[in-house]
């Protein structure tokens, strides 16, 4: 994803996916990192719990600019209080009017126990009605994949995410086996 204007960032390509689903959240990510077409690293961690376990973050983008966003995100919960939804609406102010921060090439997928959010550098915020986001290059197989299990299967929030992930990167070039889930809830 390309913000402002601005050339993309050679890095490219991930998957990340997340799902509530019956009294849990959870997200995963693949472990690739790209540059072009060639795999420069195969187990990065790009899902983290955040707010002592209470919040769970995921990206998809530029590694640099996602853990800048990660730490800034960070401050807003801290500031909010750990409430969630105003932590995302302050990040997306001031990642798309920060003159520095709107030039930052990533995508977030922020949740707790209540909501999931994508949140982009256009001011993009994202809440899903079926309780299933993703993004990355991979996003679009790991959604619909997650999608199908979550009506047909009785799988938990982290099998759906492990499956989905398993899925996409049987798809998706840029998307890995290396997968990393994070959960919260019952």
């Amino acid at each position: 994803m390309s913000n402002s204007g601005h050339r993309p960032s050679p890095f490219h390509g991930t998957t990340v996916v997340c799902v509530r689903h019956r009294g849990k959240t959870a997200i995963g990510s693949d472990g690739q990192v790209s540059f072009g077409d060639t795999s420069l690293k195969a187990g990065a961690v790009k899902v983290r719990p955040l707010r002592d376990g209470k919040v769970l973050a995921g990206f998809a983008g530029s590694t640099a600019d996602a853990f800048a966003l990660f730490e800034r995100f960070e401050q807003m919960l801290e500031s909010h209080q750990g409430e969630l939804t105003r932590s995302v609406v302050e990040l997306a102010k001031e990642w798309r009017t920060d003159k520095v921060m709107r030039h930052l090439d990533a995508l977030l997928l922020v949740a707790d126990t209540k909501h999931i959010y994508m949140v982009s550098g256009l001011g993009d915020i994202i809440e899903p009605d079926d309780q299933v986001l993703a993004i990355g290059s991979g996003g679009p197989y790991a959604l619909a994949a997650a999608r199908a299990l979550m009506h047909h299967t009785k799988m938990s929030a982290e099998e759906i995410v492990k499956e989905s992930l398993t899925i996409a990167a049987d798809i998706c070039i840029y998307t890995n086996h290396h997968i990393t889930v994070h959960s919260l809830g019952k």
